[in-house]
């Protein structure tokens, strides 16, 4: 409970790398027979986080029940100091946030060198084929409009554009700073959203930013006819889910269960998740996990 607590606390305080860290610590009250499980604060992190749950507790596993925490500048300290003990994350963006200098793109260049900058105390699973990546996405009457289909068609129109999207796609690493070093776009201004959430597709088909980073996977880029628009100098590296854990818990019985999952999570397979969670009956993100793992052959894992 005190850790559930902690973590809430993080959530609500929006804890930064940079920031005083409430949770030090509190590695040391973790029972070393339970998994802590942890997320990102969006449908789509917990939805995975769920899935690993109880993909673990089917096999045996004394799983805690998973706490969204709020974005990786919050729960990767809280991954690092012990609070919690495994999480879902994407490969290209966990890449960026721990070395901002990294030129990797492509899938298998991404997971090698994400696995020689871990920190020591962690370890990444297999990773999975489904890739949920960041992209530049406009409305289609914007992209008819302005005859976009590429950020290198965007270029001439930055300086005209509002663009929306999370607080920290501000500043990080593949976000505004390098949408102005790789395609040369300064954007008229920037408005503070959410992490590809309601509030960011609202505002880009009311029209209040003109351009906007959403995911690749959420079911609204159909559901509202968005484009997104072409990466050619693939300012965007590959974003394939992966595992991320403390390396005291990463025992074989864990990562055997883990790896079966990443194996059978293709790109398709999150894209029906997330349309199944955002369906108009909105089930709880629970059922969703256990349907997918019964789905795939995964239910009650016991190897």
């Amino acid at each position: 409970m005190r850790r559930l607590l902690a973590l809430l606390l993080v959530a609500v305080l929006g804890l930064t790398a940079c920031g005083g860290d409430p949770l030090s610590g509190g590695g040391s009250e973790s029972d070393p027979n339970v998994i802590a499980m942890g997320s990102g604060n969006f449908t789509e992190s917990q939805l995975v986080a769920e899935i690993y749950s109880q993909a673990l507790q089917g096999a045996g596993v004394q799983v805690e029940e998973p706490v969204a925490i709020g974005s990786r500048e919050a729960y990767f300290p809280a991954l690092q100091d012990g609070s919690v003990d495994l999480i879902p994350d994407y490969s290209g963006a966990l890449l960026q946030y721990l070395d901002e200098s990294a030129q990797q793109r492509r899938s298998a260049e991404v997971y090698a060198a994400l696995q020689k900058v871990l920190p020591p105390e962690l370890v990444a699973g297999a990773m999975s084929p489904a890739q949920d990546k960041d992209a530049v996405m406009v409305t289609r009457e914007t992209a008819d409009r302005l005859r976009l289909r590429s950020l290198d068609d965007l270029t001439p129109h930055c300086k005209d554009i509002v663009f929306g999207g999370s607080p920290e796609f501000q500043t990080r690493p593949d976000g505004i700073p390098a949408l102005r070093e790789n395609y040369d776009c300064a954007f008229k201004s920037y408005r503070s959203l959410d992490a590809g959430g309601v509030l960011t597709v609202t505002a880009l088909v009311d029209g209040d930013v003109q351009a906007a980073d959403l995911f690749t996977t959420d079911p609204a880029v159909a559901q509202n006819g968005l484009v997104v628009l072409e990466d050619p100098k693939e300012n965007f590296a590959a974003q394939n889910i992966v595992p991320v854990m403390v390396k005291r818990k990463a025992t074989p019985q864990v990562t055997g269960v883990l790896d079966r999952v990443s194996a059978k999570l293709t790109t398709e397979e999150l894209l029906a998740v997330n349309t199944e969670a955002a369906g108009p009956d909105k089930p709880a993100l629970r059922t969703v996990a256990a349907d997918w793992l019964a789905r795939n052959g995964l239910a009650g894992n016991a190897p």
